[in-house]
């Protein structure tokens, strides 16, 4: 009887197994099967992304990189000829030069530019630190001051020639948004609100900077970073007889021409009403130069969004970016590449000499000087402008 009962019990599990396993292969034949994805060849992927910026036509290029392939090309060359970059096994010049384009282009966080082009945070901070570098060292090439010759955009126009025949360029400051430790965020606050950087910068007419003085706090009054960056070893250095147009915001003096103050000055205060005196005449010019200035401040900025948006690197590197975007302006807006290839990238500055600040009288002595220039170019700029108005 216990045999039966042991036997049945044996019978039972056996079935009950059999059953179980019956059910599973069951499911096991219904269940959908799961595919994995195909692995994602890197390497081709990312030349392949990069080749659609460099080679789909101009305006995707300039979208993406901010310059067209042609002007992509020619800076790589000059950061290769020269030995300021160098391809790593991983790594070639054209790619590191992209990705850091990229991003001051568009302010974009490196671990998603990392993404995009399939390479590590790590990677992509290392390479943008040895790119920035390099470009900076292009500084004394690429920016340069002006010579004394009278610039064809004067020279060429009967508006402004023979009156500002020594004019050799505008000047002027403008704030970039700069992210600094609490502790220094009071001297960084402009009168604009927000922490800032105050940048100098001087401009030839043909769009391009000739001098850039980076790294001020934003509250620093523009006739204090003007007068360090004249007194500085290789810093601004105006020819003698020769000024920049700058604005009210500074003093009239040496090597400077302001416009009068209390007078219509912008072309808009005008209207249909030309001037009607001297004195308005010179400013509606002097403003109609000037503004390049303001012209290339604008362009500067909406190309390099990363000078428009909250910067995520510290301090230093934010003056360096700045100025490697400088560079790349005027890079962009027509250096020969030729020209670049054939001259040494080392140049002793003109001068190593900390120029002497001039007395409160002196001071004086020279605004009178400069004053009465400006009032002699009105005079003469308003002779000339009756006799062909009558």
């Amino acid at each position: 009887m216990d045999r039966n009962k042991e036997r049945n019990a044996i019978v039972g599990v056996v079935a009950s197994v059999l059953a179980f396993g019956a059910l599973w292969i069951k499911k096991l034949k219904t269940r959908k099967e799961i595919t994995s994805s195909p692995r994602v060849n890197r390497d081709n992927e990312r030349e392949n992304y990069i080749n659609s910026i460099l080679y789909s036509g101009d305006q995707h290029c300039i979208d993406v990189i901010r310059m067209r392939p042609i002007t992509f090309f020619n800076l790589c060359d000059i950061l290769s000829v020269n030995n300021l970059l160098q391809p790593s096994k991983a790594v070639n010049i054209r790619e590191q030069v992209v990705i850091f384009l990229h991003i001051i282009g568009h302010n974009v966080r490196f671990r998603v530019i990392g993404s995009r082009y399939y390479r590590s945070t790590e990677t992509v901070h290392r390479y943008f630190r040895v790119v920035l570098r390099a470009i900076l060292k292009l500084y004394r090439l690429v920016i340069r001051l002006p010579d004394e010759s009278t610039p064809s955009e004067i020279r060429n126009n009967p508006r402004f020639y023979p009156y500002f025949k020594d004019c050799i360029g505008a000047l002027d400051g403008t704030y970039i948004r700069a992210s600094v430790p609490l502790s220094m965020q009071g001297r960084f606050r402009s009168r604009k609100g927000g922490t800032t950087q105050n940048v100098l910068a001087a401009i030839t007419f043909d769009l391009k900077f000739s001098y850039v003085l980076a790294g001020w706090e934003g509250s620093a009054h523009d006739s204090r970073i003007l007068s360090d960056s004249l007194s500085r070893p290789g810093g601004l250095r105006i020819p003698e007889g020769k000024y920049y147009l700058v604005d009210l915001g500074y003093a009239i003096r040496n090597g400077c021409i302001t416009p009068y103050r209390g007078v219509r000055y912008h072309l808009k205060e005008f209207g249909a009403e030309g001037p009607e005196n001297a004195k308005e005449l010179f400013n509606l010019r002097h403003s109609s130069l000037r503004i390049t200035v303001e012209r290339v401040f604008g362009i500067l900025k909406k190309r390099f969004r990363a000078l428009d948006a909250e910067p995520f690197w510290n301090f230093q590197t934010q003056v360096d970016i700045l100025l490697a975007c400088c560079i790349i302006h005027n890079h962009i807006m027509g250096v020969d590449p030729s020209n670049l290839l054939n001259q040494g990238l080392y140049e002793a500055s003109e001068s190593d000499l900390i120029i002497p600040t001039l007395t409160e009288r002196e001071e004086r002595q020279e605004a009178r000087e400069w004053s009465a220039k400006r009032d002699e170019i009105a005079q003469t700029m308003w002779t000339d402008y009756m006799a062909r108005n009558i």
